[in-house]
This record gives C-alpha cells, sequence and structure tokens, in this order.
C-alpha cells in the first residue's frame, strides 16, 4: 500500500464522507452511481471536489447493474453508492448478479450511528443488521467505526479486486463516522503480481495438452482478461474454442477455432465428450451455462484464480491455480519444440455449422431474424446487451457475433430480469463513442422500464429494441410443459413507444424484423435513447 494525497483533495469538511471520496479518486473512480438521500449527503458533498460524476438512476437497483455494465466495458469496478435502508436492498439483487457472475462491485452506504445499530429503536431507515444481511450476498460486508477505516475499507476493496476472483463487496459508514474529522490522505491499494501455478503444474499441463490428439478449450468470464493468451494458445495447438455465454468474444467469434458460446448446445457437449483433454479457463461449469449438460472429457484441466472452482461441477485431472492471462502465457512459452499434433480447422468449422444449426432448432428460431438485423446495424467494437429474455439466451447468445469481451453483456447465472436497459447505460457512460444497443423482451423492460428516463437525462443514443409478446412467453412455455394452464403469465403491456415519448425519448414501432435495421442505425445517431418496439 501507498499512501498519497489525491489531487482533488478537498477543502473543506474533511470528514468520514471526504475519507470515502478521496478514496475513490485515488483509485483512479471517477463515475458512481446511486441516488442521494437523507442519510449519505457526506458522500454527496464531496463528489464535484473529487473530480467524480453521480449519476443518478430511478431505483437503485438499476444503479448497480449500470455499474456492471460500466466494468464490462471500462475494465473498471463499478461503484454505487446508495443511502441507507430500503436503498441498500433495492441493490441486493445488482449484488447477487455481481456475486454470481464475479464482478467486481463496490457498493457504499450509511449506517445507523455508532452504537444504535441493532436497537429496534424505531429510526429512519432502521434495520435489524445491514451489513450482516448484505454481507450473506457479498463477499465481504464491513462496518466501520472511523474516518480511517472507511479509507482503508476502500482501499482493501480495490487491493481484493486485483488479487483474485473479482466479487462484490460493500463498506457501511454510520452516520457520526460519516461527519467525524479527517485529516488522513488515501491509501492506494499497491499492485500485485499475478499469482501463477508452480513450474511443474505448468510443465505436466503443457505435456497433457502437447501429447492430445483432439485437444479442446472451455473459455468462461475469468478468461475475459487474456483474450490475447486464449487466441495463441488455441492457434498453437489448433484447438476449437467453446465459450460460456459470461465468455463470449474472449476468441473473436469469426475466428476459425471459434464455435461462440454455445457450451450449453449438446454439439458442443459431444465434441466435447470425443475430445481428449479440455482446458477449461475460468469457469465454474455451472448449469446455468451447461443447461442439465456434461463436459465428459476424458481428460480436464482446470485453470482458476479461485481454488475453490478447480474441482466444481467436474473433477480437474490437472489443477492451475492461477491468473488465466499470466498462467496461459507460461503454459504456452514450455510448448515450443514439442511435437503438437496438426491443427484440424476442419473439425472445428464442421462444429460450429452443428452448433448454429442446433441454435435455430433449439429455441433460435424467432429470435435469428431480429438479431441479425441488430447485427447488421451495429460497427465494429459495438455493444449489445441481453436480459433474461428469450431473444437473449435463445437468439442473441447465439446469432450475435462479439469480436472481444465487452460486446456482449449479460447474467447467465443470476439471470436477472431488469438487467439490459441500465446495464446499457453503464455501458454507454463508459464509452461515450462506442455504439449501443439493448435487446430485450417486453417482460424485462418493464422490470427498469424508468431507466429511459436516466438515458434521456443522460443524453445517451442508445437503441433499445423490444420484441413485444404480451408477458412472459418463456414461463407460458414452461407452464405448457407441465401440462399448467396459462396463469400470470399473459400480461397488459402499455403503448411502449408512446410511454418512452412521455419519459422524453424516441418511441418508434417497427413493421418487421428487416425494419429494425435502418430503425436502430437511426437510433445510433440520435440526441437520446429510442425504444424500437417489435410485436412478435
Amino acid at each position: 500500500m501507498t499512501q498519497r494525497s489525491t489531487p482533488h483533495r478537498v477543502r473543506s469538511h474533511r470528514n468520514g464522507g471526504a475519507a470515502v471520496i478521496e478514496s475513490l479518486a485515488a483509485h483512479g473512480v471517477d463515475t458512481v452511481f446511486g441516488i442521494p438521500g437523507t442519510h449519505n449527503l457526506e458522500l454527496f458533498r464531496h463528489l464535484p471536489a473529487a473530480g467524480i460524476r453521480c449519476i443518478t438512476t430511478r431505483h437503485e437497483q438499476g444503479a448497480g447493474y449500470a455499474a456492471d455494465g460500466y466494468h464490462q466495458v471500462s475494465g473498471r469496478p463499478g461503484v454505487v453508492v446508495t443511502t441507507s435502508g430500503p436503498a441498500l436492498f433495492n441493490v441486493a439483487a445488482a449484488a447477487g448478479t455481481a456475486w454470481a457472475e464475479s464482478r467486481p462491485l463496490l457498493i457504499i452506504s450509511p449506517g445507523l450511528p455508532t452504537g444504535t445499530d441493532g436497537g429496534d429503536a424505531g429510526q429512519l431507515h432502521e434495520t435489524k443488521n445491514s451489513s450482516g444481511a448484505l454481507n450473506e450476498i457479498v463477499a465481504w460486508s464491513r462496518r466501520v467505526a472511523s474516518p480511517a477505516q472507511a479509507a482503508a475499507a476502500v482501499t482493501d476493496a480495490f487491493a481484493f479486486f486485483a488479487g483474485g476472483r473479482p466479487r462484490p463487496v460493500h463498506v457501511e459508514i454510520p452516520l457520526d463516522v460519516l461527519e467525524q474529522p479527517w485529516t488522513g490522505d488515501p491509501v492506494v491499494a499497491a499492485p500485485s503480481a499475478p499469482a501463477v501455478p508452480e513450474p511443474t503444474a505448468i510443465s505436466a499441463a503443457a505435456t497433457v495438452l502437447a501429447g492430445a490428439a483432439r485437444p479442446v478449450i472451455v473459455a468462461g468470464g475469468g478468461a475475459r482478461g487474456a483474450a490475447t493468451e486464449i487466441r495463441g494458445l488455441a492457434e498453437e495447438l489448433g484447438a476449437p474454442v467453446i465459450t460460456t455465454t459470461n465468455g463470449k468474444g474472449v476468441l473473436p467469434e469469426d475466428h476459425p477455432l471459434a464455435i461462440g458460446a454455445s457450451i450449453r448446445l449438446r454439439a458442443a457437449q459431444k465434441y466435447l465428450a470425443a475430445a481428449d483433454v479440455a482446458l477449461v479457463v475460468g469457469s465454474e461449469l455451472g448449469d446455468s451455462e451447461l443447461w442439465e449438460g456434461r463436459v465428459d472429457t476424458a481428460t480436464v484441466i482446470r485453470l482458476d484464480i479461485d481454488p475453490g472452482q478447480l474441482d466444481k461441477n467436474r473433477t480437474g485431472e490437472r489443477h492451475l491455480l492461477g491468473d488465466a492471462a499470466a498462467t496461459l502465457r507460461q503454459l504456452r512459452a514450455e510448448l515450443p519444440g514439442r511435437d503438437l499434433p496438426a491443427a484440424d480447422r476442419t473439425a472445428a468449422a464442421e462444429l460450429r455449422e452443428q452448433c448454429r444449426a442446433e441454435a435455430v432448432t433449439d429455441g433460435g428460431a424467432p429470435w435469428q431474424p431480429v438479431v441479425q438485423a441488430v447485427r447488421r446495424a451495429l460497427p465494429a467494437g459495438s455493444t449489445l446487451v441481453g436480459d433474461s429474455s428469450q431473444v437473449t439466451y435463445f437468439g442473441a447468445a447465439h446469432f450475435f457475433d462479439a469480436a472481444a469481451p465487452g460486446e456482449f453483456l449479460y447474467m447467465a447465472g443470476f439471470a436477472t430480469l431488469g438487467y439490459g436497459l441500465p446495464a446499457a447505460i453503464g455501458a454507454q457512460l463508459a464509452d461515450p463513442d462506442r455504439a449501443v444497443a439493448v435487446l430485450l423482451g417486453d417482460g424485462a423492460l418493464m422490470f427498469s422500464v424508468q431507466e429511459i428516463v436516466t438515458a434521456v437525462e443522460q443524453r445517451l443514443p442508445i437503441a433499445i429494441v423490444v420484441v413485444d409478446n404480451g408477458g412472459y412467453a418463456e414461463i407460458k412455455d414452461q407452464q405448457a410443459r407441465r401440462g399448467i394452464a396459462p396463469i400470470g403469465v399473459d400480461l397488459c403491456t402499455p403503448d411502449l413507444p408512446a410511454l418512452a415519448r412521455a419519459c422524453g425519448a424516441y418511441g418508434v414501432e417497427a413493421a418487421d424484423a428487416a425494419a429494425v435495421t435502418d430503425l436502430v442505425r437511426a437510433a445510433l445517431t440520435a440526441d437520446r435513447p429510442t425504444l424500437i418496439r417489435l410485436a412478435c
């Protein structure tokens, strides 16, 4: 840890609130998401002097999802500042998302004054144990006792994000601590060398890969920072790369060895069963990605920063505990001079075509045209944001080719309704020059439709493409398969284009999927968001 003065040091009211905000600025934070409230004003007081902008969403859950989208495009941890009580619990769903998807999210909130927490005295926003409740959702939650501890907690959060598996954390600052004087300086988390496995483990894994006749690579969300290394190793081994949805784009999906985010498909799982070695990078191989499938490869090498992942859901015959990029560089350095198998590009091409065909027949047929229409409208380097909608997991996951991480945002594990629109806002704020679109169903949109106002306020040219089938079609389908008559799934949907216009956005109807391309192109050059409704 190194101590330094932030260039944005506040000149008055240097209190516990300043300790937190200066510490954020010292770690490069320039944007936070949240809503000011009665109890967090001493945090908001210091944002302008620290050079940090606040994006006020219309719900704290939206603040959490926007912070997630901001992280996935910028690469920096998302930060949310809430007030106490219900505001903090509103962001809990986003915290659960960040936990399930292994993403760095720092949540900062005020708490009841020191000595009064848990007193059940009827104070404003009083809860039984806010920090304890959050601690059951995030990696850790800390209630501090002084401004110095508050600053240290922020530093520890950034050290945690940099040193291992990224997950959300929460810092609670009691109201009296926010107002206590502070005369210190922020301490910046010192950079740490990336963890790598023991040389013997690297050499053993290299021997297994070099001897494989039919190797394959599975890339999960933990491989997002190792795209260059995944590509180099895949090309050297001639190994097809199958990704999870969180790993989508780790290998550009127009690459000859890219199979895409197809691990849920039976064609991909059949290929894995026939392969002799699978290198699994940064994935827990969970059911939310495999959809009741399995990875039955004879020999599996598990590479992960988290030791708890190395045998999760599928025992690894070989373990590589370390940072994905650093470990893959060392692994590849072991391969030169070894007698590697000849690349079989034909097998990869055949597998890709099999997966595409299966994706169409296994739920994707209705969604392929609209996904491809959106894809045609977006230039290279754009971002498409999905939601827990059929058009995402049956459609965009398979038919929207991504060239890099951050071009497709989703949350397969927690499967959060209402994620798409606020995450798109965060993505656009992270890179104002990037074209951003969100493609989702009407059911998902209605969970966070109020964030249209946030996008209008920020003048963001986001294309919001809504496929409207009047309710929860996925659940209706599941009811039908169980012989249950539709209940609670056929819903009243408002006039969505009119609603968008009432919020200050543009709102238009698409006559059919083909019309979506031109409408999205126009939306990307507008002076505010555009909602495009497509009836399904």
